[in-house]
C-alpha cells in the first residue's frame, strides 16, 4: 500500500495514494496498526530512498539479507538492538526512524491536529481579550 505525504498547515500527514483529506476524514471503522509493518515500511523507504540495495544495508548493518528483508516486509520483530544497527547502517537516528513510525501510527489511528481552532475556544479567547484577561507575549517575563 503505497502512501504519500500531504501537508496541511505545515502538519505532514501520510494518505494512501489518491486519498483526499475529506476522504481520509470520513467515518472508518477503526484499523489497529501493525508496528512492525510500519517499521518495516519506513525502513525500506529509507533505503530506497539513499538508492541502496538490501545486500549494502545487511553487510553494513551485520545482519542477514534475509531477515533484513523480512524486518522489512514487516515479517519479523526487529530488537531494539538490531534496530539500531540498521539505522546506523542507513545513517539514520534511530530516533528520526521512530518519529516517522509514530507519524504513520498517529494517521492510522486518526489521532489528527485540528486545521482551525474550535469555535467556542476562539470565543472564550476573545472574551477574554475584551476583558483585558487574555494572554500577551511576555507576560511570563514580566511577572519575574
Amino acid at each position: 500500500m503505497m502512501r504519500e505525504p500531504v501537508v496541511v498547515n505545515g502538519v505532514t500527514r501520510w494518505l494512501k495514494a489518491g486519498e483526499t483529506m475529506s476522504q481520509q476524514n470520513e467515518a472508518k471503522e477503526p484499523t489497529m496498526p501493525v508496528l512492525r509493518e510500519e517499521i518495516g515500511y519506513v525502513l525500506r523507504d529509507v533505503r530506497q530512498r539513499q538508492g541502496r540495495t538490501l545486500r549494502e544495508v545487511s553487510h553494513d548493518a551485520r545482519v542477514s539479507l534475509g531477515y533484513l528483508s523480512e524486518v522489512e516486509r514487516g515479517q519479523k520483530e526487529a530488537s531494539s538492538e538490531l534496530l539500531s544497527a540498521i539505522t546506523a547502517a542507513l545513517d539514520i537516528p534511530l530516533s528520526v526512524m521512530l518519529r516517522e513510525v509514530s507519524d504513520r501510527i498517529a494517521v492510522e489511528e486518526a489521532v489528527q491536529i485540528p486545521d482551525t481552532i474550535p469555535a467556542e475556544l476562539a470565543h472564550r479567547y476573545a472574551k477574554q481579550q475584551q476583558q483585558g484577561h487574555g494572554y500577551h507575549r511576555g507576560d511570563h517575563l514580566a511577572k519575574r
